[in-house]
């Protein structure tokens, strides 16, 4: 039998913050190197390679190179497309990896009868079967249709990028049944950024997380080996991708005249050299307001100590909207100069709501979350503040 690699949720690109575009490519490396240190068999991504359809250059070209290692070290890699992969146009930058190449998408649809049947990609005596993700979760109707052209007495993977029941939680998303998934030894899983097993339905957790809420959960990407002639306990090992340390800091304040202080004096009861700093900064504001916070100040200390970068929140920061008052002294960012701008010209009671309407529309997207659940969301929210 075989031992195999199971990558997924790459996105590379996905960051907009430089520092953190380099530890996903960074975490990417390691997670390739260690496919060829352990001499896998083959390698299959599970969607979600690159974070849109059309990549930087930059990115495209760190890529290509360590898709490159891969080939030259002969093992092959197997892929199907997430939800990020496509454009509208249905073009993709996998059809250029594919033609160089270096994998191949299993993806090979066939339709009959109202069934979807896949037929598989043979390697090494296993049979590797993949669909691909769609936008807003639109492939679960066609799962429940498909079924998995015969392979008789093969291994077989059947490789998804979609939510699947036992891993939804409470997310008020569909998910495609696991009850009534076509037979096969494994399925290899994308999509939800969790590391997650039910039965053999495996999510591997995400090369590298994707946002400031999987950096607090997460801390470090991961994926999984397969061995298929281990015992059923031992068949997986999670391969952990720890680059930095992450530094989770959970702030309270009530002053933002004080908060400086009171955040820098925090980061000096810790060691920061090297780390992912992520401050989230709660409560509600008795006095000041959100932009008395000089957050520039607070990052160039934490760089002094060796820091490698820092990353905030100040989503759950409220303030009283008695004393909310539009005025800056000190400009850090663009948003707090439109504020100011808008309420000199346009003396209203609105203006009071506009740095908490702000705040409730930085909200991330769950991985998983339709895009018309994510904006149902943002709009109650928006609708509490405004008060109808």
């Amino acid at each position: 039998m075989v031992r195999f690699a199971h990558i997924a949720d790459v996105h590379l690109g996905g960051w907009k913050q430089q520092p953190l575009q380099e530890l996903n490519m960074d975490s990417f490396r390691k997670a390739i190197k260690t496919c060829i240190e352990q001499k896998v068999d083959f390698t299959i991504m599970a969607g979600d390679i690159f974070d849109s359809a059309f990549p930087p250059i930059d990115t495209l070209k760190e890529a290509f190179r360590e898709f490159r290692r891969l080939k030259e070290a002969g093992i092959p890699c197997f892929i199907i497309a997430g939800s990020h992969d496509y454009s509208v146009s249905g073009k993709t930058f996998l059809d250029v990896l594919e033609k160089a190449g270096f994998c191949k998408n299993v993806t090979d649809i066939e339709e009959k009868d109202e069934k979807i049947i896949l037929n598989p990609t043979i390697y090494k005596g296993v049979a590797i079967y993949g669909y691909p993700g769609k936008t807003s979760g639109l492939e679960i109707a066609d799962l429940r249709r498909v079924k998995l052209n015969e392979s008789p007495g093969m291994f077989r993977i059947f490789m998804l990028h979609t939510t699947i029941d036992k891993a939804k939680g409470t997310l008020p998303i569909d998910a495609f049944e696991t009850d009534t998934a076509p037979e096969a030894e494994y399925y290899a899983l994308g999509h939800l950024h969790i590391d997650f097993q039910y039965e053999n339905f495996v999510y591997p957790g995400p090369i590298f997380p994707n946002n400031f809420q999987e950096l607090e959960d997460l801390q470090y990407g991961r994926f999984c080996i397969i061995d298929t002639e281990a015992e059923p306990q031992h068949r997986i090992k999670r391969i952990p991708l720890k680059i930095r340390d992450v530094l989770i800091l959970n702030i309270q304040i009530n002053d933002s005249i004080s908060a400086t202080s009171k955040i820098i004096s925090e980061l000096e009861k810790n060691e920061l050299e090297g780390k992912v700093i992520l401050l989230r900064i709660k409560g509600t504001l008795e006095s000041g307001k959100n932009s008395d916070i000089k957050f520039t100040e607070i990052e160039e200390f934490a760089q002094q100590r060796g820091a490698y970068f820092v990353l905030r929140n100040t989503h759950d920061l409220k303030m009283k909207e008695e004393e909310f008052e539009i005025e800056i002294n000190e400009s850090n960012d663009i948003e707090d100069e439109t504020i100011k701008s808008y309420s000199g010209q346009n003396d209203s009671q609105f203006n009071k709501s506009i740095s908490q309407l702000m705040n409730a529309f930085i909200a991330e997207k769950q991985e998983g979350e339709t895009t018309e659940n994510f904006t149902n969301r943002v709009m109650d929210d928006a609708r509490k503040i405004l008060k109808f």
